[in-house]
């Protein structure tokens, strides 16, 4: 008993201080170069039309209701009335109320607040995910559209190149095996155009999955640069600001509440009644006080209930603060090697390629080159330029990543953010 006693100090005194090490994480939230103002009035706009942000929404509105009706007085007066036609005449108009001796309409109101708050913390946690599911769409898309470009030139790179191969073969100056390898290379080609087609047409639906209304159009490019990870984001601090760390500690103080609330509803709430009337011409008036004997149920499992969902959610908002912390820290080492390598590709890969393809074409007519290692050089080419792409798109998705690991999408939109 007393061990437990311990424990249950020792997370109370965890739980006061969170609190304000989150409003400190809130305060010292990390400074970066915001996004273009063009790509946060698209996510806003659509956040705030999303449905699952509205439906979170009106959850929170009916758990402001909640609260507000669980505040209200626990029991409303009765009136009574009573009239009797016998050997003597009876008329009797009385009143009840019963009082809430054990405080249990203070007790409701902490949990439905405490519920409240949990809701509320579900509402930035849905606004956060509705937003890096829109820009994990828009990089999906970005990156489908060039990629599709990169199929539409290798097609269009081998369809040259057959043809010359074919002339080649009919000249005599290429052997039957060469020009069927030529050929081969043509199909692939036109194969990858049409994945890159359909892959393209799947990375539109990633989008309309948020925002149906919006067209193609009208939908915003990414930065082609990112910024780094701030020195100053302390992992903690920013972990326990989290929107769902915040909803797994709320429920935690629900479930203190709820306890409190099982422990109140043990004590037996007395009826004062006052009645009046007259009895054969006699004014009678009486009093009369009622209270419960809780003998037969004494509400005692409910208590042993209260306290175990009580540590049931002490558990689960443990691990979610673990998981919180682990994803913040996996997110932030792979955001660094993608943007390390990502600035290695601009700097040398890039410039590398520029000419490239043409240059293959001109000494593969001139006889400097095979067919096949014309081929193999070519297909090298466009395949790192496709590494690029992904390479680029993974880069996306780790910014965006860690921008919902730690919180801070709305700092990356600006001050307003996309609430």
């Amino acid at each position: 008993m007393q061990t437990r006693c311990r424990r249950l100090a020792s997370w109370s005194g965890v739980l006061l201080l969170v609190p304000w090490v989150a409003h400190a994480a809130e305060a010292d939230s990390p400074e970066f170069t915001p996004a273009d103002p063009v790509l946060t009035r698209f996510v806003q706009a659509v956040v705030e039309a999303n449905p699952r942000v509205q439906a979170a929404r009106a959850a929170l509105e009916a758990s402001s209701a909640f609260r507000d009706a669980a505040s209200r007085p626990l029991y409303n007066p009765e009136l009574s009335l009573e009239a009797e036609n016998a050997d003597a005449d009876t008329r009797a108009l009385g009143i009840s109320q019963t009082i809430d001796w054990g405080g249990k309409r203070n007790a409701r109101a902490a949990v439905a607040e405490s519920d409240r708050l949990v809701v509320e913390a579900e509402y930035l946690t849905t606004r956060r995910e509705v937003t890096v599911e829109l820009l994990n769409g828009l990089a999906l898309h970005q990156t489908g559209i060039e990629r599709n470009k990169l199929a539409e030139s290798r097609a269009q790179l081998m369809d040259n190149f057959v043809a010359l191969a074919e002339r080649r073969f009919d000249a005599g100056d290429l052997s039957r095996v060469e020009f069927d390898l030529a050929r081969l290379s043509g199909t692939d080609a036109r194969i990858r155009r049409a994945t890159a087609a359909s892959a393209l047409a799947e990375a539109r639906q990633a989008v309309r999955n948020v925002t149906p209304q919006s067209p193609a159009t009208e939908w915003p490019a990414l930065p082609a640069s990112l910024p780094g990870v701030p020195s100053d984001a302390h992992a903690q601090s920013l972990v326990l600001a989290l929107p769902e760390v915040l909803a797994a500690r709320r429920r935690v103080e629900s479930a203190d509440a709820l306890v409190e609330l099982r422990r109140r509803e043990r004590r037996p709430d007395a009826t004062v009644s006052l009645a009046g009337g007259e009895e054969d011409g006699e004014t009678l008036i009486g009093l009369s006080l009622s209270i419960p004997f809780f003998i037969r149920n004494r509400y005692n499992h409910e208590v042993r209930a209260a306290l175990a969902e009580r540590s049931r959610a002490q558990q689960i908002a443990d691990d979610v603060l673990q998981r919180a912390h682990a994803r913040l820290i996996g997110a932030a080492e792979r955001y660094e090697l993608s943007r390390g390598a990502w600035e290695d590709w601009e700097s040398t890969g890039q410039a590398s390629l520029t000419g490239q393809t043409e240059q293959l074409q001109l000494l593969w007519q001139a006889g400097e080159l095979s067919t096949t290692d014309y081929l193999v050089q070519l297909t090298a080419t466009l395949d790192v330029q496709e590494s690029a792409l992904d390479l680029r798109h993974a880069l996306w998705r780790a910014w965006f990543e860690w921008l919902g690991a730690s919180g801070q999408v709305d700092a990356w939109f600006g001050n307003g953010g996309v609430r």
